[in-house]
């Protein structure tokens, strides 16, 4: 597994002691520091003084997302063994293999936030912690594969990109390997999602079917509307578009590209507004959305349930491994 701080180039220590809130400084004066080498575009080491809320805040951030993509896998390893070719099944074999190595990435720079790999298992198992809408869902057919690739991951990485420039630096560093890999992702799902479209009738309505009902959840997956100014995460650095910013980029990219296939999108008022420069659509359903970070999808409990069996097999591998140093043998 790599280590997030082996991907880019760091300071050495010694230059980031340097750093005014690196220094013994009443907690106020750290504190505006801290702040104003963060909004000047400073990045922030695991090893450096951070302030409690800076801490949380990008802990809940990259762990939401470590659970994402552990539990993202799930929907498509469903369809392993029912790839329809030899090579559809490497691909796809390869690309869950990918998203499992994005989660120990993630969980990884969260553990030097100070939260345990274990107590971030327990909490998502639990349901205290949450991810992604769209893992919440089921897949019902071989073009549900080429719709998530596609057009979910396409979803992700329009967020994860602006992720590389946040200001905690192992998250930033960590997020260009990311991108990376979920580029092939998206290639791999786009030649699934043309050569259906391009088949059979049916195969051509078996991809229409799949994205119509995915199209709601994708619209929901970024969030709903925030302002600016009172989203902390923004303030921080942390990331860096709000989530209709998102939304908008994700459609102008992609709108076009589905559209030229062919394909249709199940909302009548999407459009794009030339005069505000912007897309109109109809307005996602929030409360589904709640229902389902929440734990009351239509998959969440087969999925959480899978995740705790699995874990509990295992158990035995990691007490048996993770043997505390200096234990008896």
């Amino acid at each position: 597994m790599t280590d997030p701080l082996a991907l880019d180039p760091v300071l050495g220590e010694g230059e980031r002691s340097r750093l005014p809130f690196n220094v013994d400084l009443p907690h106020d004066e750290r504190f505006r520091a801290f702040e104003d080498h963060v909004l000047a575009g400073g990045k922030v080491e695991a090893g450096d003084w951070m302030p409690d809320e800076y801490r949380l805040n990008v802990l809940r951030f990259v762990e939401m997302h470590a659970n994402s993509e552990l539990m993202g896998v799930l929907p498509e390893r469903d369809w392993i063994l029912r790839a329809p070719t030899l090579r559809r099944k490497l691909a796809l074999t390869a690309k869950i293999q990918d998203e499992v190595g994005h989660a120990q990435l993630l969980y990884r720079v969260a553990e030097d936030l100070g939260k345990p790999r274990e107590a971030m298992i327990d909490d998502l198992l639990a349901g205290r912690t949450k991810f992604h809408n769209v893992f919440h869902y089921p897949t019902r057919t071989w073009a549900d594969i080429g719709v998530i690739a596609w057009l979910v991951d396409a979803a992700a990485i329009v967020a994860q990109q602006a992720l590389r420039e946040s200001s905690y630096a192992p998250y930033a560093r960590t997020m260009k390997k990311i991108c990376w890999e979920e580029s092939v992702h998206i290639m791999h799902g786009r030649d699934v999602v043309v050569t259906l479209a391009a088949g059979t009738v049916e195969q051509r309505a078996m991809v229409q079917e799949a994205l119509d009902r995915w199209w709601p959840p994708l619209m929901q997956m970024h969030g709903p509307r925030s302002e600016r100014e009172a989203d902390r995460d923004l303030h921080w650095r942390i990331k860096a578009k709000t989530s209709e910013e998102l939304r908008q980029e994700f459609l102008t990219i992609y709108v076009p590209r589905v559209l030229e296939l062919g394909l249709s999108l199940p909302d009548p008022e999407l459009r794009f507004d030339a005069a505000a420069g912007e897309w109109r659509y109809s307005e996602p359903d929030w409360a589904e959305l709640r229902s389902v970070v929440t734990g009351h999808g239509p998959a969440s409990q087969a999925r959480i349930g899978f995740r705790r069996v699995q874990r509990e097999e295992s158990r035995w591998v990691r007490e048996t491994i993770l043997v505390p140093t200096g234990a008896a043998a």
